[in-house]
Order: structure tokens, then sequence, then C-alpha cells
């Protein structure tokens, strides 16, 4: 299968591996395109749990949510992927331009900018710091495209949960925002944080 990354996003066909890293606490990660249609059973597990409230989606129709993936999927700027761990999916990842979504009209956004939204479904057997360490994993996915500078993300700001775990990720929170469905908690995490918490924590390991 044919992957395409431009200078920020990855991209390709449903079902395409665009990305893998080997993990010595979680095994093998594959970041693989999301096919809407094959995986919407899944899609529709995850998002309807109680833990998926913030995701917004619990209560559109499986063929709703079919079809907003498939949008998704034929823009250029936004992208789906899931994340498996030695084959078994743990999380939905979004991926996205701001200047090309709603959030690029509430703040300054820069050239180098990558947007993320991400879902965790499944875990599989316990490890310790499960969630940090997939948020890293995740990280060095987006930082694989040569002129992606800095990471943002806007949890919804009553998601104190997600906030603070973006925190613990290095990420440096900013203000809020308004936006169509949710006050949004901005936060920021550049390239250059980031490979120095890499190099830290690779230090300590």
């Amino acid at each position: 299968m044919t992957v395409i990354r431009t200078s920020r996003l990855a991209s390709g066909p449903a079902g395409a591996v665009v990305h893998t890293t080997d993990s010595p606490a979680l095994g093998r990660l594959e970041f693989t395109v999301l096919d809407p249609v094959t995986e919407l059973d899944l899609l529709h597990d995850w998002v309807t749990r109680p833990a998926s409230h913030f995701w917004g989606l619990s209560e559109l129709p499986r063929e709703e949510l079919r079809d907003l993936y498939l949008f998704v999927d034929g823009l250029p700027s936004h992208h789906a992927f899931l994340v498996r761990r030695d084959g078994l999916p743990i999380v939905l990842l979004q991926t996205y331009e701001p200047e090309n979504d709603p959030l690029g009209e509430v703040y300054d956004a820069l050239p180098g900018d990558a947007g993320l939204h991400f879902l965790l479904g499944d875990r599989g057997a316990p490890v310790a710091g499960f969630t940090s360490l997939v948020a890293e994993a995740m990280a060095e996915f987006l930082f694989a495209g040569p002129d992606v500078d800095r990471l943002v993300i806007e949890p919804d700001v009553r998601n104190a949960r997600a906030v603070a775990r973006a925190v613990k990720s290095g990420f440096e929170l900013g203000p809020h925002v308004d936006l169509p469905a949710k006050t949004g908690q901005l936060a920021f995490l550049t390239r250059e944080r980031w490979e120095r918490l890499h190099a830290e924590r690779a230090a300590i390991s």
C-alpha cells in the first residue's frame, strides 16, 4: 500500500500501516489508517463507552458515525488512525492541520503546527504508565513529519483528567478558547521540548 507523508501529516489508503515503533514496555505499536467501514463495530463500541463522554459522538447512530469518518477520510487536512499494540487496537488517533480546522479561527496557528485528538480504547496486558507511554509514541509519530514544530491540543476544560494528562506528557497550557461544541484548553508541545523530555526519559529508563 502507498503511504503518503506530506511535510507535516502522514496519510494513506484505509488499512495502510503508516508508522511502527517497538516499545520495551508496550511491544510493537502500529499506526494504521482507519477504515470506518470494517472498523465500525470497534468505533461504535469505543465512542459509546461512558468514559468517552467528552469525545462527543456517543449519540450518533452507527451509519452516521461511519459517514462522519468517511468524510474525515476524504479531507486532505484531517486524518484518522488506529494504533495497535501487538495487533490489538488501543487508540483512535486523529491528526489535522489547525489552519484548516475550526481551531484555527480561535488562535494564531503557526506553519509548523499539527493538531491531534486521541481516544483510548482497549489496553491489553497491564503496564505501568500506559497512557504516558502511548502519548510518547503518538508524539514520536507526529514529530516524524520534518516540518512539524509544535503539537496542539484543545481538550474540553471540564475534562480535568485529560488536561492533567497533557501536562504530565509535557504540554504547556495556553488560553481557553471557544469552539463550536465546547470551551477548549489550548496546550502546546514544541519539538525542542519534546526532544529534551524524550532524552531525559530515555536516560532514566
